[in-house]
């Protein structure tokens, strides 16, 4: 493969790991395995070990392919096509069992690795991707060749990247999940121990893996390794015996299991309990919706469908048992919770719930702000739906109605959206703190505002309600194709 070929495209995330690195050639994603990885590639493989975490559902299959050239051949070794998530998602948009369930997959894997005689070199919460209600590990790199008395190089990054950051979230603040969206190498576990409260110095396995983790790195910071030791390291390995090894993953698991949040009584969790709608005018809203999906998922075999401020995924439900593959985007931490407990009691297929505040929504992040995407760049999406959402966004945060359908139009080919005017309790609600500085907000303003980026298909006004549904077409992304 020529290295200048600008079909070649190489993953921005992909330049950490000397093992090997992704990259896309028409279209699919494929994997260079470089030489020197050569023993640990043969190991996962001859072991049983892929065999294993594939069957379990536990790390994502792949083919090694022949007719791909490599990028560089005096470095390839094997080239591999993995199967390919639907949707990449950040830790920083998990909810807190999201988290706590990548954690436990990172530790069950490596517990795995250790019996076929590997270990994980990284427990970084990127490597772990959510689908169909289960967590996956993206990463055919991640394992070494376990040498005995080797401790756990990964240990550092599993404290950073999941116990502290869930840790966190239970004791202080759910919303301090954020920090690993301005750490991406994982929440620094001096900035942890400052924060978390007196009380989390009583429990064991914070106590070691935070408080005194951190002491320990702040101790030893910027001190040369006797040479001795260094030694000692480099041939046996550190002296952390398998026993020790295992006991440390056992400590790790404790802590872990023992760290809940429950999520009770937000504003948004209770939203179906507390709306306005009648029961005809919300079976009603439903149908509509249903209809309007059924008109738009027909144009691929595979739709992706975007629900902004899904709540708890009631009408992400539809999508999703319509057979779309189905982002249940909501701002509020506890209703995401309640979404992906539910998936995951049910088994449910196809629907993924996600933390989003689309009034800061996920950017480009890390190295030349390439190594994670923004939200727009994970797109577009075949549909996009915004209900109930307008005039959260136009009259709480001041959002501009022509910027709003400029923004959504970049985000799917299709948007099913509802109007809800300043007649509804709900937006009396929003105005009752504040003045009513929003001239353009009606159902011809919004008309208006969106036709400039939309070409309005169908408009029905929900029975027994003020509120109005439309379906619309993206004139940007039409036009672009």
């Amino acid at each position: 493969m020529d290295s200048n070929n600008p079909l070649i495209k190489k993953h921005p995330a992909s330049f950490r790991d000397p093992s090997g690195f992704l990259f896309s050639l028409d279209g699919k994603l494929y994997r260079q395995i470089n030489r020197g990885y050569q023993a640990e590639y043969d190991q996962l493989m001859k072991s049983g070990l892929y065999q294993t975490l594939v069957k379990e559902g536990l790390l994502i299959p792949h083919q090694e392919v022949n007719d791909v050239p490599s990028l560089d051949s005096s470095t390839v070794y094997r080239v591999i096509r993995p199967e390919m998530v639907p949707f990449i998602s950040y830790p920083y948009e998990w909810s807190f069992s999201q988290l706590k369930t990548a954690a436990l997959v990172t530790l069950q894997i490596q517990r795995k690795a250790l019996d076929s005689g590997m270990s994980l070199k990284d427990a970084s919460a990127y490597n772990i991707q959510f689908w169909d209600s289960k967590a996956v590990l993206i990463d055919t790199l991640s394992f070494e060749i376990y040498k005995e008395g080797q401790p756990w190089v990964a240990y550092r990054q599993f404290c950073q990247h999941f116990m502290a950051p869930l840790a966190l979230m239970a004791y202080r603040d759910i919303r301090l999940n954020q920090l690993l969206r301005v750490y991406i190498d994982g929440v620094p576990l001096d900035l942890a121990s400052e924060l978390l409260p007196f009380q989390s110095r009583l429990r064991f396995s914070l106590l070691a893996h935070i408080h005194l983790h951190a002491a320990a790195q702040k101790r030893y910071a910027g001190k040369p390794v006797p040479t001795k030791l260094a030694a000692q390291r480099q041939n046996k390995g550190g002296g952390m015996s398998r026993m020790a090894l295992t006991g440390l993953l056992d400590s790790l698991e404790s802590g872990i299991r023992s760290l809940s949040w429950q999520p009770a009584g937000t504003e948004w969790a209770e939203y179906y309990d507390l709306t306005n709608y009648s029961t005809q005018a919300f079976e009603e809203k439903k149908r509509l919706v249903a209809q309007f999906l059924n008109t738009t998922l027909q144009e691929n075999s595979k739709p992706e469908v975007w629900d902004l401020g899904a709540n708890t995924g009631l009408f992400s439900r539809i999508a999703s048992q319509q057979g779309a593959l189905t982002l249940s985007f909501d701002i509020d931490p506890a209703a995401v919770e309640r979404n992906y407990q539910q998936t995951v009691e049910k088994s449910e297929k196809n629907i993924l719930p996600l933390v989003l505040d689309l009034t800061n929504p996920s950017p480009a992040l890390g190295w030349a702000n390439q190594e994670r995407q923004s939200l727009e760049e994970r797109g577009p999406a075949d549909v996009v739906m915004a209900l109930a959402l307008v005039h959260h966004l136009v009259i709480s945060n001041n959002t501009p109605l022509t910027d709003l359908a400029a923004y959504l139009a970049k985000l799917g080919h299709w948007l099913i959206i509802e109007f809800v005017p300043k007649s509804d309790s709900q937006v009396q609600r929003l105005l009752a703190s504040r003045t009513d500085i929003f001239t353009d907000y009606h159902r011809d303003g919004f008309g208006t505002a969106f036709s400039q980026f939309f070409s309005i298909v169908e408009t029905c006004t929900v029975q027994d309600s003020e509120r109005t549904l439309y379906l619309m077409k993206s004139r940007i992304l039409h036009d672009a194709v």
